[in-house]
C-alpha cells in the first residue's frame, strides 16, 4: 500500500516536474503553436465564458482524448512533441493533469499559473461559452 499523501504534497510533486507557464507566456506559445486545452467544467465555462483558441475536454476525458494509443484519441491534439498547455479555473487541477500528460508522453506538456482567472485578469481573450 502506498502512504498517504496530502493534496499539497501532490501539487508539489506535479509541479516539481512542470515548467509552468503564466498568462502572457501561455499566449505567446499559443501563437507559436502550442495548445491551450481546458479541463474546467461546463458550469465553469458556461458562467465565467471560454478561451476562443482553447480546446476543451472535461478533466476525467483528458488522458483518453491526448493519449496517441487510445481509440478516442482527438486528432486536435497532435503528436507528443507538441506542447500542451492545460488550464483549469485557478491552476490547481491543471497541475494534476499537466503531469498525467507527460506520464503519457508529453514531455512539453504544463499548466497556467493561476488558470482561466488569471488568463481573464490579464486582459487576454475571453468569450462567452
Amino acid at each position: 500500500m502506498m502512504p498517504r499523501k496530502t493534496i499539497d504534497e501532490l501539487l508539489a510533486q506535479a509541479r516539481a516536474g512542470l515548467v509552468r507557464v503564466e498568462p502572457d507566456e501561455a499566449q505567446g506559445a499559443i501563437d507559436g503553436g502550442a495548445l491551450l486545452v481546458d479541463i474546467r467544467s461546463e458550469s465553469q465555462r458556461a458562467a465565467d465564458g471560454i478561451v476562443p483558441s482553447a480546446i476543451w475536454f472535461p478533466r476525467n476525458a483528458l488522458g483518453g482524448r491526448c493519449d496517441p494509443s487510445c481509440e478516442a484519441r482527438d486528432d486536435r491534439v497532435g503528436d507528443l512533441d507538441r506542447r500542451v498547455i492545460v488550464m483549469c479555473d485557478e491552476g490547481y487541477q491543471s497541475s494534476l493533469a499537466a503531469s498525467t500528460l507527460q506520464q503519457l508522453g508529453f514531455a512539453r506538456a504544463t499548466d497556467l499559473v493561476g488558470g482561466f482567472q488569471a488568463w481573464r485578469a490579464a486582459g487576454l481573450p475571453v468569450a462567452p461559452a
